[in-house]
């Protein structure tokens, strides 16, 4: 992984050296972190940072709006909410800013890491799993399914047809083990623990699938 220039924006100290430590060992260059929003937009002028993780409540401005400003500065920079609160109107305001993901801070390290890597790879992330899933509007439901890759929308449409992982291998002209990392992809991208609760999401919104599965 090249050495992506990361910006922390936190107010809480040990947490934004505790995620210092694992984003280093992940390979980023980790700029000195910023706990305030005028800390941070001083650090995005003179430091350039790629990649910025803000917390929503730092002690001069509000998470969002700081990403906001500096999304209008740096149209190009991945903005990912990392935060302990887990708010599904912040979820759907951040997307709709052009947020790159938004992370609640009782998340896995491990589970984690895959999201950071998957905001560098061009995805859009989102680990906060709302308490109401059945409320969510329809647009915010197609956003999860819009997360999927073409391949992730195969792997899952052949999982609707009660595939097994064998078959789905041999169907695909892939390994197991592919099958293995895509449907974990699938889990974590949708929100879900099993494979019955993915095939169970999709089938509640089959014309949201329809519509992915059309770019196949």
């Amino acid at each position: 992984m090249k050495q992506t220039k990361t910006l922390i924006v936190d107010d809480h100290r040990l947490f934004a050296e505790v995620l210092r430590a694992s984003l280093e060992d992940l390979g980023l260059e980790v700029l000195p972190s910023a706990s305030t929003g005028a800390e941070a937009m001083i650090a995005l002028r003179t430091r350039a940072p790629e990649l910025v993780l803000i917390d929503l409540g730092l002690p001069d401005i509000n998470g969002l709006e700081l990403g906001r400003n500096m999304l209008a500065e740096r149209p190009r920079l991945k903005v990912v909410v990392v935060t302990a609160l887990p708010d599904t109107d912040a979820v759907t305001e951040a997307i709709r800013m052009g947020f790159s993901g938004y992370v609640t801070k009782d998340t896995p390290l491990s589970q984690f890491m895959a999201s950071v890597r998957s905001v560098l790879a061009g995805q859009v992330v989102v680990t906060h799993r709302p308490a109401h899933r059945l409320t969510l509007a329809d647009d915010g439901e197609a956003f999860l399914l819009h997360q999927l890759t073409r391949r992730e929308r195969d792997v899952l449409a052949l999982l609707m047809e009660g595939a097994g992982p064998a078959d789905i291998a041999g169907r695909l002209s892939v390994s197991r083990n592919t099958v293995r990392t895509h449907v974990q992809n699938i889990l974590m991208k949708l929100q879900v623990h099993t494979r019955l609760e993915a095939v169970a999401f999709a089938s509640r919104h089959p014309r949201a699938l329809r519509g992915q599965l059309r770019r196949t």
